[in-house]
């Protein structure tokens, strides 16, 4: 396509007609010639915002975009709403490709209750690949707001899931044919499949039906990066013990193969949950049938703590992402 704005036709058909009107809090959402969404809230209610943009993998964009930024209103406690879309494409991008971005992010939509508020979708030369950055709006009473400083030495830090599942499907799409030397067809797809674990909205329902202090959505950073996070949000230490961080065998092996550490791997799909009562918020979760582990405490102090057997050492400051040393 070429550069500049979408014609008219092109956005009529291959973008807004994908989008369909499904939340009574949103009294204005994208058309022709909109050039702002309108929202309205409940008594009580305050909104919460989020912005993500989706570099690290080009398969999957449209719902790989929805998910990642649902999860991060999600952690804080919130019911995800909508977002707004701004999609930069470079000129190789076809019309198809484009539709078929909008109907996974509306898909993706549909499946979470969100909807797509509006944005903006343009042809440029100024990228080399699909990017899309994504403003999430969530919804929340304002009481019920959780976040990072809430956490408390004494509490138990718990793990959703396995850490690693947004890397591990990205890798099995992405650089298929290289795992292909090594690993079977059905190892390779089992990976691929890791997708449909990304979503983290029902982990953080299942948590704050249970009750908890905080959550932290396991990102950029693997869950390193989100143990770091979530101790200096709350100023407290962390005493953790990294053989109970719950992993799968398929994250363990790519990653070895592509000698890549996997606790600092993107790991969308899990949550990290600060509780007073660590096991019997992972019973509630996996009544809920989501896995969970409990995998550490807060403390006092400063001191973050990581233990594997008899060997002890101390979190460093999150590292830039594994996955970037194969992906670029």
């Amino acid at each position: 396509m070429k550069v500049g704005k979408l014609p008219e036709s092109v956005l009529l058909r291959s973008v807004l007609k994908q989008i369909n009107h499904r939340r009574e809090e949103v009294l204005i959402g994208p058309a022709l010639g909109q050039d702002c969404a309108v929202l309205a809230l409940a008594e009580g209610e305050v909104f919460t915002l989020s912005s993500d943009p989706i570099t690290g993998t080009v398969k999957d964009l449209g719902s790989h975009s929805i998910h990642i930024t649902a999860n991060d209103l999600a952690a804080s406690g919130a019911e995800p709403v909508g977002v707004m879309l701004t999609i930069l494409l470079p000129e190789t991008t076809s019309e198809e490709e484009l539709r078929q971005i909008m109907k996974d992010a509306e898909a993706a939509c549909a499946g979470l209750q969100m909807e797509i508020l509006g944005g903006h979708t343009e042809i440029t030369n100024v990228v080399k690949q699909p990017l899309i950055s994504v403003t999430g709006v969530g919804k929340i009473i304002k009481e019920e707001l959780l976040t990072t400083m809430q956490v408390k030495a004494g509490q138990d830090i718990v793990v959703s899931k396995w850490i690693g599942l947004e890397a591990t499907t990205i890798l099995a799409k992405e650089k298929k044919d290289k795992l292909r030397t090594v690993f079977s067809e059905d190892f390779i797809q089992t990976a691929k499949e890791f997708e449909q674990y990304l979503s983290v909205v029902p982990d953080a329902r299942a948590a704050k039906a249970f009750g908890v202090s905080a959550m932290h959505d396991i990102t950029e950073g693997g869950v390193f990066g989100a143990l770091w996070e979530m101790a200096a949000g709350a100023c407290v230490g962390l005493d953790i013990d990294i053989r109970k961080i719950p992993i799968r065998q398929e994250t363990v092996e790519i990653c070895e193969f592509f000698n890549l550490n996997p606790y600092i791997i993107m790991s969308s799909g899990s949550m990290m949950i600060a509780a007073d009562d660590g096991a019997g918020l992972v019973q509630a979760m996996k009544a809920a049938g989501i896995e969970a582990a409990v995998v550490g405490k807060a403390t006092a102090g400063n001191d973050r703590i990581l233990r594997n057997g008899d060997d002890v050492r101390y979190l460093d400051k999150p590292q830039t992402d594994e996955l970037y040393k194969v992906m670029g």
